[in-house]
């Protein structure tokens, strides 16, 4: 159940050189482990999180048949390029 903040509390075994660190960390930064913690946990899920959402989303257009085939783009940038080499003709 959430706290007033709409914050869950959860549990995690991590390995003893892992919180010696992180206890450091948050030493030095003068906030407790869990402000460390959601820090770093909210830095993951920006980075390597979203580009697994992103691949994600990507299989999941590709079996609703959302995607265009190599041969349709291909078609379509070649239709891009003679349309622009006959602008530049009649011009």
């Amino acid at each position: 159940m959430p706290d007033g903040n709409g914050a869950f509390p959860i549990s995690v075994r991590l390995p003893a050189d892992m919180v010696e660190t992180l206890d450091k960390v948050a030493a030095i930064m003068e906030r407790p482990r869990s402000w460390v913690i959601v820090r770093a946990l909210r830095q993951y899920l920006a980075d390597e999180g979203q580009e697994m959402l992103d691949v994600q989303e990507g299989i999941d257009e590709i079996e609703r048949g959302e995607f265009v085939t190599a041969e349709e783009l291909l078609a379509e940038i070649d239709g891009i390029i003679a349309h622009d080499e006959a602008k530049r003709s009649a011009g």
